[in-house]
């Protein structure tokens, strides 16, 4: 939002057999952390090494081999926080995490329980201009990953990968604050951008490296407020966790359908067991995984091998310095400075490189909202339509920023600057020297203009009685003399000769 000014949208309402019914949504974001070395190890955090190839001592728990943490995940931690305006706890600690898998060499997770390295945050979330939904981030806390393991490879065996283990992970916990499946996906969306600006994350959510475990509930009508005004969670309905999701269009079906089964239960008189489900995308539906864990089934207790982590302010003050501009910076400044609808520097902002695409196209072309429209109708359409993103852009910004003063200069016409955008596009080239050589400036001698005009009025008797009965028929004209003198034409000039002319 551009001065923080806006409607909160309305809750999703789900209609049951005997009631409506609201959705209550928490995430728990894992966002693995960009950093070229794991949180306790110098391994590689490379993706699709050979399997167990980028996997240290420690990362594998042999005997003896103590953790030693990362100085700069717990720098991006730190400026991943201060991206969320949230707090930063200048002492922080480990824990361990007990529990038994088989791609978890230790038998333990180290994990920040008691003491996360950032507090309380929050992300305001564009659902459409005038309306965003501000999401409480309730704490950001650094852990290892587990490793990861492989069922379908052999029929009677299960394969173990380890190179994921112990890599680095900020987990992102949200408040209950989402209402709907669209909100939900907003969100991540929003995260998302934030993390990739900052550069803490790259969100490849394909690869994994952006996983959510969704949280929902469902609530009647009224219950919700009575939570936000005493915080009381026995206002909401029993929570389900879905986990692993990373995709947002999973996400959004998984909670539809969990909301729906939750309702059914309900309204036959049942209750919800809280519990951990996996979404089945083919099945499109979630199904039980394990009874939902508490803390205290984990057994927690501070890391013995780690000493507590302390952090100084003037550290912090450091980062905090060094961030890039935000999102939601970006987009009001290119409102202001550019003239720009929210809708369109919403677009242009959505990825920080096409955003630094866009900016260095508009200062070169010396007009931001021609740029804006160039870069998004033209080039973002292209784009899409070869299934490429910026980085793959034939067109340099240089390129288009001279397209776009030929415009301005009226060497060109809009129709004879698409020639030319298709032309760089697929040959590349100086766009000056283009037209130069092509012979494609567009005439702009009103003598050979008007010479046109008289030519195809002469030529048309009928066509000009009727347009003068009704003007609407001058565009025929217009259209004919373009024709004629091969799109050249400068059509502001064809269009007042043309209706000069007819008047007469």
């Amino acid at each position: 939002m551009l001065d923080l000014t806006y409607k909160a949208p309305e809750p999703k309402v789900i209609a049951g057999a005997k009631h409506d019914w609201e959705l209550v949504i928490g995430m728990e974001v894992h966002a693995q952390v960009a950093s070229k070395a794991k949180l306790f190890s110098g391994a590689s955090t490379r993706f699709g090494a050979e399997p167990n190839s980028n996997v240290a001592f420690v990362d594998a728990a042999m005997p003896g081999m103590l953790p030693v943490i990362n100085e700069y995940c717990v720098e991006q931690a730190v400026r991943t926080g201060l991206g969320l305006k949230a707090q930063i706890n200048l002492k922080s600690a480990f824990d361990r995490k007990n529990y038994f898998y088989p791609d978890l060499p230790q038998g333990y997770q180290i994990s920040q329980l008691y003491h996360p390295i950032v507090g309380e945050g929050e992300v305001l979330v564009d659902m459409e201009p005038g309306i965003a939904r501000l999401v409480r981030i309730e704490r950001i806390h650094i852990e290892q990953d587990a490793g990861k393991s492989i069922h379908d490879m052999d029929p009677n065996m299960s394969f173990v990968d380890l190179n994921r283990t112990g890599v680095a992970l900020m987990e992102i916990v949200s408040r209950p604050d989402i209402r709907g499946p669209e909100e939900a996906a907003a969100y991540i969306a929003k995260l998302r951008q934030i993390l990739r600006y900052l550069g803490t994350c790259d969100g490849n959510m394909q690869n994994g490296n952006l996983r959510a475990d969704v949280n929902v509930s469902v609530c009647r009508p009224g219950q919700y407020e009575k939570y936000q005004a005493t915080q009381d969670f026995s206002h909401l309905g029993t929570r389900c966790e879905i986990k692993n999701m990373n995709s947002m269009r999973f996400i959004q079906q998984a909670i539809d359908y969990e909301a729906r089964r939750q309702i059914g239960i309900l309204e036959n008189g049942g209750s919800i067991d809280q519990e951990t489900r996996l979404y089945d995308p083919d099945k499109g539906e979630t199904r039980s995984m394990r009874s939902k864990e508490e803390a205290h089934d984990y057994r927690y207790f501070p890391d013995p091998d780690l000493l507590p982590l302390e952090i100084e302010q003037g550290w912090v003050d450091d980062i905090a310095a060094s961030l890039p501009e935000l999102p939601d910076a970006k987009k009001a400044r290119f409102v202001k400075d550019f003239g720009l609808s929210e809708y369109d520097a919403g677009v242009l902002t959505a990825e920080v490189v096409s955003a630094a695409y866009f900016e260095e196209v508009a200062g070169a072309a010396g007009d931001g909202k021609l740029a804006a429209n160039w870069v998004i109708n033209e080039l973002f359409g292209r784009l899409k339509k070869e299934d490429h993103d910026i980085t793959q852009s034939p067109v340099s910004p240089a390129q288009l920023a001279g397209i776009i003063r030929l415009i301005k200069s009226d060497a060109i016409s809009g129709k004879i600057a698409k020639d030319l955008f298709e032309i760089v596009y697929t040959e590349g080239g100086d766009p000056e020297a283009i037209v130069e050589e092509r012979g494609m400036k567009q005439v702009t001698d009103t003598g050979a203009i008007e010479t046109a005009v008289d030519e195809i009025i002469a030529a048309n008797p009928e066509q000009v009685e009727k347009a003068k009965q009704n003007p609407k028929l001058a565009g025929w004209f217009v259209g004919q003399v373009m024709k004629a003198t091969g799109g050249k034409a400068n059509p502001k000039a064809v269009n007042e000769l043309v209706a000069k002319k007819l008047a007469e």
